[in-house]
């Protein structure tokens, strides 16, 4: 089934806030995370469990947080794009709280979250998104964290070339649209 995502605003001629339209992308990149997650085991990848599942969805998370600082770069300045960016994520933070409690019941899901974008922030501090979209080595370590996750076993083996060539790939140019739209 394909996943429909709603990218532009009911009232085109009222301003939004950078807060709304982090709000909006949140639940865009919760929606666009989910179906990867989802397009994953349809592939025949195996998921330990549901916190599994959960922490490959943040990996695209975090993954999509990078996309959009670096789309917003030409489209706001730098005291705007913080703005933009801080308010995506923390309506992600409530987005993975909510959801894990759900699933996994009570707990503190959004600090681990919040350190994980952290960290992961540093590492794609070296790659780069250029005309064409994430490069190879951005969409690269996409995969590898989520093979880290997943593990080695026979049936996920190849999982880092599933994402590298497809399903990154994917949510990147579902995510890029989405952005664009919100900003017409």
């Amino acid at each position: 089934m394909a996943l429909r995502i709603k990218s532009h605003w009911w009232n085109d001629e009222q301003q939004r806030s950078l807060s709304e339209i982090g709000g909006a992308l949140a639940f865009i990149g919760w929606r666009i995370a989910v179906d990867k997650a989802i397009s994953l085991h349809c592939e025949r990848f195996v998921y330990r469990d549901d916190a599994q599942r959960l922490e490959v969805i943040q990996e695209y998370l975090v993954f999509l947080i990078q996309i959009a600082d670096r789309l917003s770069h030409d489209l706001v300045d730098d005291a705007q794009r913080r703005d933009l960016i801080t308010a995506f994520a923390k309506k992600l933070v409530e987005h993975i709280q909510d959801n894990s409690q759900d699933l996994l019941g009570p707990g503190d899901y959004g600090s681990p979250f919040l350190s994980r974008l952290n960290q992961r922030s540093e590492e794609y501090a070296e790659f780069q998104l250029d005309d064409e979209g994430p490069t190879y080595p951005f969409l690269r370590h996409l995969g590898f964290e989520i093979q880290q996750l997943m593990g080695r076993e026979e049936e996920n083996r190849w999982i880092i070339d599933q994402i590298m060539d497809k399903d990154g790939w994917d949510a990147y140019k579902r995510f890029a649209k989405a952005f664009r739209d919100l900003f017409e």
